[in-house]
């Protein structure tokens, strides 16, 4: 009987505004700025707000009244749930009425969708708190299933999962890690004596997230009928299937008149006809399925890119010197007990900045670009080097003292 597991990431971080040289020592906001509309974080939310979470939410809590096996799992980053407080309070509504059916679970995640756990443990730490704290704040749960950010897994983090208590962690399901071993049963991380490993079945879920409205595919167009049949063909051959993607998939990334939310409106009926098909949250497939192997993975592995590793995020030197520039501070702006500069210095931490400045080429730049809300990666890094560079300021820093190949150092227009 496999079931099928949702998964899906929610996240919207506080882009840096397009901050010059000439900002540096004046301008203490690096988030926002009325006048560039593609870097409004609040235009943006409320954008995808409108385009996905909002048409989105309200099917899956039809989907939730029509099918009582139906179920599904979130998780959704801290930044993102402040967002929501602040310019879009009814999708934030929307979400709790789809946690309050007590078919979806809420997943624990960095607060600030950062890289932190590769960087400062203690860090790390601090912002899966905040994010744990604003879950019960908000949901009134506590989540019991952890991701990190973009599903980035090795076998430290399991550990760690495990001596936190956690009943499960999340990864990709890559063959680095899998070898000749399936995603599609839960697995225990290398050490670990309690916490399962559940992995994403990549091929199921891209074929949703990035292939559904690709013409020249060679499945298309995918329809729930054809996947439901796919999902009843690993009877026998598996306990569950995990679709792990991006929640706006629905709506942002694959638009309305690709047909996604009339796809998604019949998936669930068609895959609960056969009788054998069900549905589980995180949760339900930690405790309801026994682990069947362990899975040894001593380099991090990502769900992002064809490599499926770190680069998209610290593949270059601008992407290695800005990381190293905001996490050299972190002493200085921990000695400040100021939570204003606290804060600040957590959203330059979220893992989008680093992103926006990846040079990949062909299709994983492709994806890149996409995303990107900058003109190039270049104009990302310089407007996240300057906001560093005042931050660098704001802390007392003297920036001369540092040699000029130090990326701390360098100001550029």
């Amino acid at each position: 009987m496999p079931a099928v597991c949702f998964y899906f990431q929610v996240h919207q971080p506080y882009r840096v505004k397009r901050y010059r040289v000439f900002d540096v020592g004046h301008d203490s906001e690096y988030f926002n700025d009325e006048s560039e509309t593609d870097l409004n974080n609040g235009r943006i939310l409320r954008k995808v707000a409108g385009k996905c979470y909002q048409p989105a939410n309200a099917l899956l809590l039809e989907l939730l009244k029509r099918h009582p096996e139906f179920k599904a799992s979130f998780s959704l980053s801290g930044v993102l749930l402040e967002q929501l407080e602040q310019f879009s309070p009814a999708t934030l509504d929307s979400f709790r009425r789809l946690v309050d059916t007590g078919r979806v679970a809420i997943l624990g995640e960095t607060y600030h969708h950062s890289l932190a756990f590769f960087y400062s443990l203690p860090e790390f730490e601090q912002q899966v708190k905040l994010h744990r704290e604003k879950v019960r704040e908000i949901f009134g749960i506590k989540p019991k299933v952890f991701r990190n950010t973009e599903l980035a897994y090795n076998n430290n983090l399991g550990l760690w999962a495990d001596q936190q208590g956690y009943d499960a962690i999340l990864a990709e399901g890559w063959g680095r890690i899998l070898g000749w071993r399936s995603p599609n049963f839960v697995y225990r991380p290398k050490g670990a004596k309690r916490t399962k490993l559940l992995l994403k079945n990549y091929k199921m879920s891209d074929d949703v997230a990035f292939r559904f409205s690709e013409k020249s595919w060679s499945e298309y167009p995918l329809t729930a009928p054809k996947f439901s049949q796919w999902v009843s063909a690993v009877n026998g051959t598996g306990d569950l299937i995990n679709l792990f993607m991006d929640y706006e998939t629905f709506g942002e990334h694959q638009w309305e008149d690709t047909g996604i939310f009339n796809f998604l409106r019949h998936l669930p009926g068609e895959i609960l006809a056969h009788p054998d098909n069900g549905f589980v949250t995180v949760e339900e497939a930690a405790r309801n399925y026994p682990v069947r192997d362990q899975v040894d993975a001593p380099e991090v592995v990502t769900w992002a890119d064809t490599e499926r590793d770190l680069s998209a995020w610290m593949g270059n030197d601008l992407q290695t010197s800005a990381l190293r520039a905001i996490y050299d501070l972190e002493p200085l702006v921990l000695a400040t007990n100021d939570p204003t500069v606290l804060n600040t210095w957590r959203r330059l931490t979220t893992s989008d900045h680093f992103y926006y400045m990846c040079t990949k080429w062909f299709a994983d730049g492709d994806v890149h670009a996409y995303f990107n809300p900058y003109r190039s990666p270049y104009e990302a890094f310089i407007a996240y080097i300057n906001a560093t560079t005042d931050l660098r300021l704001r802390l007392g820093v003297d920036n001369s003292a540092f040699p000029t190949s130090h990326p701390s150092a360098i100001l550029v227009e």
